[in-house]
């Protein structure tokens, strides 16, 4: 997903049932789709009547009125309402919208978006403020990515070399850098200001910037396409948060980038799209081998599942081939949830 930046937003409000505000808060449907999708947030309307609800979402310029109609659509209660529509001043929404967000716990990691939030001691902390950029952790596809890492440690998975394409705050890659400590670890993003959060994150999380063994190396790319990039491959653990559409239009150059036998985690669809995203991984030769649904934020199973495919190897085990920049086509990239 694209980082929001210090742009004009305008927010649209409507009221709902709480029913609707929890099926939103774990599935925004076709929104999700969206480039790049609205921020969503749901609050109680009257602290005395617990069935009014209002839904307000911040959208990156002006929504078209067809998908205004669409999130209408997905909260029936609101038929007959006009929809309250504002330009808002020229700030920050990305950050506005992450503000007061709880800590989670995802595998050993514990994120929190505030420094002075307390750490249980058993727990890896992660701290990632709200910002410029996404992928604070709250959202269930940025979870289920940190356990579906925190699984792979567990399995006894060593990797050498790690790329986490779509990076928005650098929270999966300094979770990388923690689990598997003397990898070379790099992450690009699409937009250059998410480049810049992730350095100035790394700084708050004691990760080194750098080209060595247990640091990181730092690149605003669309998806692979940056010499860089190219002149680090094959990965052995390739990690790509983003959205179905871009991953689908991916997957030629991320497997290309992915050494035989290697691992690529992806995330960032929808259960009703996990389909049509695995076929295209298993077209470039890629065996699914794992999946997590991560828990939303109502206890419940997640709409939002977590992919792990294996990269065949052509001959015997680990072969790799390096990329060929003109054998491979690139997508756009995307910044990360």
């Amino acid at each position: 997903m694209k980082c929001g930046g210090m742009t004009k937003s305008w927010k649209l409000t409507l009221p709902c049932t709480r029913a609707e505000a929890e099926a939103l808060s774990d599935d925004m449907g076709a929104l999700a789709e969206l480039d790049p999708p609205p921020a969503l947030m749901t609050s109680e309307m009257e602290l005395d009547d617990p069935e009014k609800w209002q839904v307000d979402a911040y959208f990156e310029g002006k929504p078209a009125k067809k998908t205004i109609a669409l999130l209408q659509s997905m909260v029936p209660s609101s038929a007959g309402v006009a929809p309250a529509l504002e330009a808002l001043p020229d700030e920050d929404w990305v950050t506005l919208s992450q503000q007061g967000l709880e800590p989670i716990v995802a595998g050993r990691f514990h994120v929190r978006n505030h420094a002075d939030d307390p750490v249980p001691s058993n727990l890896v902390p992660l701290l990632i403020p709200a910002g410029r950029a996404f992928g604070t952790g709250q959202h269930e596809t940025t979870a289920g990515c940190l356990m579906m890492l925190d699984r792979c440690r567990g399995l006894g998975e060593n990797y050498r070399n790690i790329v986490d394409v779509g990076t928005g705050t650098g929270l999966l890659a300094f979770a990388a850098l923690d689990l598997w400590r003397r990898a070379h670890v790099t992450a690009s993003d699409v937009d250059p200001a998410a480049v810049e959060v992730t350095a100035e994150n790394a700084v708050l999380n004691h990760v080194a910037i750098g080209h060595r063994g247990g640091e990181l190396s730092l690149y605003a790319a669309a998806g692979v396409n940056h010499p860089a990039l190219h002149g680090r491959a094959p990965y052995d653990l390739v990690i790509a948060n983003i959205l179905a559409g871009p991953l689908i239009e991916l997957a030629p150059s991320l497997c290309a980038v992915l050494e035989e036998g290697g691992t690529l985690i992806l995330a960032g669809l929808l259960d009703t799209q996990a389909d049509r995203v695995a076929a295209a991984y298993r077209a470039q030769g890629l065996r699914l081998v794992d999946r997590i649904e991560a828990s939303t934020k109502h206890g419940e199973g997640g709409q939002w599942p977590c992919l792990r495919f294996r990269k065949r190897p052509a001959i015997g085990w680990k072969r790799p081939r390096r990329w060929s920049a003109e054998a491979n086509g690139d997508a756009p990239g995307f910044g990360s949830w």
